[in-house]
């Protein structure tokens, strides 16, 4: 079963944290709520998110301070910001958006089909991210405890081998889907280039598993996980 992705919603008026759970209820994740600066950076403590959502104009600190604490912080600093704001802004306001570390900047009122799209692009990438993390995890956990039980545990590397080659196969495929859809969209930057980040770790996944294949010379090094 796919665990659901986190979507964190930072606003300080209820009725427009109501309103996002309106429109993004139809994605079936897990929404979370934050009625300030503070309380989005205390929940990014404990749990991992998809995506932010952030209001620009909060009371204390507000939606571009909030995301330059996210961004200084290594656990946080690759989670997409989408900041929504109620100003009439200009070019300076938007650029000081993108400068925080933003991946779009969307006016209210919004097209709620058009910002539920773009939610749930960053949910399938962070989904896909979890899934070649997961699939890494149990090769490393194979070959930490391979090589021990002699013909018996070469049968049962040879199967896991072969269950990770198609788990991962079916991945690529959906990464390769979601890549061209992306094209297709002339999606933002920001995202064409998480799904880039993706396709790469991919890559280097499935060539440690062929490596790792009878006759391949072994030796494998895993990518590393970020």
């Amino acid at each position: 079963m796919v665990q659901k992705a986190k979507i964190l919603l930072v606003d300080d008026r209820p009725e427009n944290l109501l309103a996002l759970e309106a429109i993004l209820s139809a994605l079936d994740q897990t929404l979370v709520r934050a009625s300030s600066g503070e309380e989005a950076l205390k929940a990014l403590l404990t749990d991992d998110f998809a995506v932010i959502l952030l209001d620009v104009q909060m009371p204390g600190m507000d939606g571009f301070e909030t995301a330059a604490h996210i961004k200084r912080r290594e656990r946080t600093r690759d989670i997409p910001i989408i900041f929504l704001t109620a100003i009439n802004h200009g070019p300076h306001h938007t650029f000081r958006g993108y400068a925080a570390g933003a991946v779009d900047y969307i006016s209210k009122p919004f097209d709620p089909w058009v910002l539920r799209a773009k939610v749930s692009v960053f949910v399938e990438l962070y989904t896909k991210n979890c899934q070649l993390r997961e699939q890494a995890a149990l090769l490393r956990l194979q070959l930490e405890g391979g090589g021990t039980n002699g013909a018996d545990g070469s049968k049962e590397t040879a199967g896991l081998l072969a269950e990770l080659s198609a788990r991962l196969a079916a991945v690529e495929e959906q990464a390769e889907a979601l890549t061209k859809q992306l094209g297709e969209d002339s999606a933002d930057a920001a995202v064409v280039a998480t799904a880039a980040h993706l396709e790469r770790k991919l890559t280097g996944l499935r060539r440690a598993l062929d490596a790792l294949e009878p006759g391949a010379g072994g030796g494998a090094v895993l990518p590393a996980q970020s």
